[in-house]
């Protein structure tokens, strides 16, 4: 073991940081209405010869509804320097007005409709290959329920083939 030093999971893998830490915004639109909605809990992966992103959405969120009712989403993350808007739209509802113009972002769509926010410095645009509900009795951890569904609200996880990432181009991003 002299060979090996230890790391934390976030030091091995920078998605791990990006996701728990620096946070993204899950972007889903229905064709009528776009939305995003902060989250700070995914994966990042390959699965069935694919590449992919696992994400989570409570039922009860107005997100939950676009996403159910799309084919595709968009993961983005967005420098530092959006970490208000990041709040904002992890803390309002969709429901209430344009989440994107209300944190004070710039909603762009993809070829396919998918909104994304134009301030982001990378998107991961997918496609749901795979939807399924956290259940109560597959927990091996009690402490885990207790600590994240108290309510009994568990979220529903949705396997995503990543179909294209777009990455600000370093001018671009100098320029924003």
């Amino acid at each position: 073991m002299k060979q090996f030093e230890t790391r934390l999971p976030e030091e091995a893998d920078p998605f791990i940081k990006r996701i728990g830490s620096d946070w993204m915004l899950l972007c889903s639109s229905n064709g009528e209405e776009h939305n995003a909605m902060t989250v700070s809990w995914g994966c990042i992966g390959e699965l069935w010869h694919k590449s992919v992103a696992v994400c989570f959405i409570r039922p009860q969120r107005h997100t939950y509804g676009l996403v159910e009712s799309s084919d595709c989403l968009a993961l983005a993350h967005l420098p530092e320097r959006y970490r208000e808007a990041l709040s904002f739209c992890g803390s309002h509802s969709g429901r209430d007005g344009d989440k994107f113009a209300q944190a004070g972002l710039t909603c762009v769509l993809t070829e396919e409709g998918i909104p994304y926010p134009e301030e982001a410095d990378s998107v991961l645009i997918c496609k749901k290959l795979y939807a399924d509900d956290l259940r109560e009795d597959a927990f091996l951890d009690a402490a885990l329920l207790q600590r994240n569904y108290p309510a009994k609200d568990y979220h529903r996880f949705y396997v995503c083939e990543i179909i294209r990432v777009l990455v600000k181009r370093e001018d671009a991003a100098e320029n924003g």
